[in-house]
């Protein structure tokens, strides 16, 4: 963020900032839970869910501890940590599309994508 921003510019960063890190926690936990469900001696494609599942939980993660951190982060860091959570959660997202009764989790990390869109927007 450049010095001379806007407060109703620096507001958004903020809110969007906040909203993606909610969306991360929220896809960590939602993701952890579904790896949780899933029999890991079972089918190759339970245990490719399980292994998103516990892939996206751990980007989330890691992505909503950087939002939370020092704000005087690289902003080229950011983006990219963004890209990457969206993507994966993009496709944890396609995985549990496969996965019957795992509709609530693909949601939830559709959602989360589209919180990482919105604060890359932000970042311009």
């Amino acid at each position: 963020m450049t010095p001379s921003i806007s407060q109703q510019q620096l507001y958004r960063f903020l809110e969007d900032r906040f909203t993606c890190a909610q969306a991360c926690t929220e896809c960590a936990r939602t993701c952890a839970i579904r790896a949780s469900l899933v029999d890991p001696d079972g089918s190759e494609r339970q245990e490719r869910v399980r292994r998103m599942g516990i892939m996206c939980a751990e980007v989330c993660d890691t992505t909503c501890r950087v939002l939370c951190e020092d704000t005087r982060q690289d902003e080229d860091a950011i983006r990219v940590r963004l890209e990457w959570c969206r993507s994966v959660c993009l496709d944890c997202a396609h995985a549990f599309d496969a996965y019957p009764g795992a509709e609530s989790s693909a949601a939830t990390c559709r959602a989360c994508a589209e919180a990482c869109s919105h604060f890359l927007e932000t970042l311009g």
